[in-house]
């Protein structure tokens, strides 16, 4: 990953260091008044040189990152919680407590619009899209819910929509968080075509022919040219887009171990005991992650690396 412009630490002894209009934090309440005190922290950096530059971008980088990533982690944080800590007697199953709290975290991230009301709507659409999916695969088998729960559909619990939706709220935060732009960024359409392949396949690979290779092969080819930038502080980094989303479905799949690991699900080879989950699982989740990415896009639209803050027109 390299800037797109001169060095960090010349380029901000020249020109002014960004301040509240800049920040993708003034959008948050919460954040805002922090806004100032990183402006006041990150000239100390500049003023120290490169390495106190590149630690403060990194740290930068982080914090924006985990703020990103609040909705998920609250939801990992309650699956380890309640796997450890939840009482074996209590009159609220834990599924049911993990589907009501996921209610909550979501209207009170509304509330203080931790989410655009945009947002919100491409997290309900991902919610319905994998709750349909997830019914789907229990009934066949895929894998399994193994507790009791009142609010669920067939075999499935309510909470687990969220997670799906959790990767939603994900690109959602950081893509403003990070002022995604994009150079040679495939078509939109085309992207809706392959995610509908993509969600037919999940539907009936048990019945027809998987083409999930087909598909990985076909995102691949319309990724390959495509290049992200990302504006951790001053500057726009950049990298191939297919590589950014390749680490996120990895970081998905480290996530799903942690929802195995507790119980909260589980596939046949695990039933009698736990075990990671197939590193084949990768090629789901990434096949996932485009039509996550599809549906944020398109609420999004597709800024140009140098182009206003303004919506480029979808194709």
């Amino acid at each position: 990953m390299i800037e797109t412009d001169e060095p960090l630490a010349g380029r901000t002894a020249r020109t002014e260091l960004p301040g509240a209009a800049d920040s993708a934090a003034a959008a948050w309440p919460p954040l805002a008044r922090f806004v100032e005190a990183d402006r006041r922290l990150g000239a100390a950096a500049a003023a120290r040189g490169r390495l106190a530059v590149a630690a403060y971008e990194f740290l930068r980088f982080g914090l924006k990152q985990a703020w990103a990533c609040l909705f998920g982690a609250l939801l990992l944080g309650l699956l380890i919680v309640t796997y450890w800590a939840y009482p074996a007697g209590a009159p609220l199953a834990r599924y049911d407590l993990l589907f009501v709290a996921a209610v909550a975290i979501q209207i009170v991230m509304l509330r203080l619009r931790l989410e655009t009301l945009d947002e919100a709507k491409v997290i309900l659409i991902f919610h319905v899209i994998g709750t349909i999916m997830e019914v789907h695969k229990t009934a066949i088998g895929s894998w399994a819910y193994p507790e009791a729960s009142l609010f669920r559909i067939g075999g499935v619990p309510l909470f687990t929509g969220f997670m799906y939706a959790a990767v939603g709220s994900y690109l959602a935060r950081v893509w403003r968080l990070f002022d995604f732009r994009f150079t040679r960024h495939p078509p939109l359409a085309a992207l809706a075509v392959l995610s509908a392949a993509i969600y037919v396949n999940f539907l009936t690979n048990y019945r027809l022919p998987d083409i999930r290779l087909g598909l990985i092969l076909a995102a691949s080819v319309l990724f390959a040219r495509a290049t992200i930038y990302f504006k951790v502080w001053v500057v726009h980094r950049r990298m191939p887009l297919l590589l950014g989303l390749t680490l996120v479905a990895l970081f998905i799949w480290f996530a799903e171990n942690i929802g195995t690991a507790t119980g909260t699900w589980l596939y046949p080879s695990q039933r009698l005991r736990w075990s990671l989950v197939p590193l084949s699982k990768l090629s789901s989740w990434f096949l996932l992650m485009i039509i996550s990415y599809t549906l944020v896009a398109w609420v999004n639209g597709i800024a140009t690396l140098f182009a206003a803050r303004t919506r480029v027109p979808r194709p």
